[in-house]
């Protein structure tokens, strides 16, 4: 018997967010997510998500041994931007049993029509500003930073259930000896062109990094904005994603492109640190996880293009393939080898188009799904 318990305390957040290890041992593409961080996410009195929206963690339980979870969410934010009464499932991880994942997601859902939800989506990990999406090809791989992983499986519960396809998300592979070139000399034309408009392009300063933080954040919310399932951040959980993205950032993968000195476009590649936390024992830091990733960090190969916006006014001048070919230059200077684009929706044909352009590949997709309730 399927026994489906909500998260209510500590230990089982815990719980929770340690269920993945176990069920993915043995597996050489899973890679652990830091405990700290993800306890932080999920903690109501820790993450500015909770002080508009809401959620509910559930486990599920069969002979006293954790055998799935799923998270419930109602994000007020999301659904007042996009006029709709969706709510969200997330950190989905089962058993490979119909059973278990059905009352899993009977749980989440009867939870989100107490909201007065009619349609739920997922998975999504509170909102798209944080990892989302389901792996439905490319699992050869482990996943870069900030991009999931899940069994093959998941795709057949999730199917089983009802739930139909809403959009995929791609990811590009990006090898640096095989785009640099293309990429740079298209760049240094296209940049004589943008300079003679009154537009630069520049590294971001990170000596004034709340400064600079305050006028990406603008760009963010606004050029996101017609984007698939997109809510702006609030200032709290923007400078909340900062602050954490600081401590991996390197500046010259994080390109702003200017005019009269205002910030309209802007690329964030962080240096994929899942190449170190697939060593990190069921993600503690604690005793020597922290160890590993003060000194993993200068090792690092590979890197992943995780935002690039551009205002809908300067969109097509070609600010974007400059963008991405000072980050792939600069990734050849310092011994990157290979770079993600993720994610992108499958229908941004202008933006696919541009990195096919510079020889990505189409190596891994995600899906969400929907349903009606």
């Amino acid at each position: 018997m399927i026994e489906i318990i909500p998260v209510e305390t500590k230990k089982q957040r815990a719980e929770f967010i340690d269920f993945p290890h176990d069920l993915y041992k043995g597996d050489p593409n899973y890679v652990p997510e830091l405990f700290m961080g993800q306890d932080d996410l999920l903690n109501p009195d820790k993450h500015p998500f909770y002080k508009h929206s809401s959620a509910q963690l559930f486990l599920a339980y069969e002979e006293h041994k954790i055998v799935g979870r799923i998270g419930a969410f109602w994000n007020v934010n999301h659904n007042e931007f996009n006029q709709v009464n969706e709510g969200q499932f997330g950190f989905f991880d089962s058993v490979n049993d119909q059973r278990v994942a059905d009352a899993l997601f009977d749980a989440a859902i009867t939870w989100i029509k107490g909201k007065g939800g009619d349609t739920v989506v997922g998975p999504i990990n509170q909102s798209t500003n944080e990892t989302c999406g389901l792996l439905i090809e490319g699992f050869e791989m482990p996943p870069v930073a900030m991009m999931p992983y899940n069994y093959p499986y998941y795709t057949a519960l999730i199917a089983n259930f009802g739930f139909a396809k809403k959009v995929d998300l791609r990811a590009y592979d990006i090898p640096t000896a095989q785009a640099s070139l293309r990429s740079v000399q298209l760049m240094e034309r296209l940049e004589e062109r943008l300079n003679r408009s009154g537009i630069r392009l520049r590294l971001i300063n990170l000596k004034d990094f709340k400064n600079e933080a305050e006028k990406i954040k603008s760009v963010y919310n606004k050029a996101w904005d017609k984007n698939l399932g997109f809510v702006p951040m609030t200032d709290e959980e923007f400078a909340y994603v900062a602050k954490d993205l600081k401590m991996i950032v390197d500046p010259r993968f994080c390109i702003i492109a200017e005019k009269d000195n205002e910030i309209v476009g802007f690329a964030v590649g962080i240096p994929n640190i899942n190449e170190i936390l697939i060593n990190i024992k069921r993600g503690r830091l604690l005793p020597t996880g922290i160890f590993k990733l003060l000194f993993g960090k200068k090792k690092i190969k590979s890197l992943r293009v995780m935002m690039l916006g551009v205002l809908e006014d300067y969109r097509k001048m070609g600010i974007e393939a400059c963008l991405y070919g000072r980050i792939i230059k600069n990734a050849g200077l310092y011994g990157i080898e290979r770079g993600e684009c993720s994610w992108m929706l499958e229908h941004n044909y202008m933006m696919n188009h541009a990195i096919e352009q510079i020889n990505g590949r189409l190596y891994k997709q995600y899906r969400l799904y929907e349903k009606a309730i």
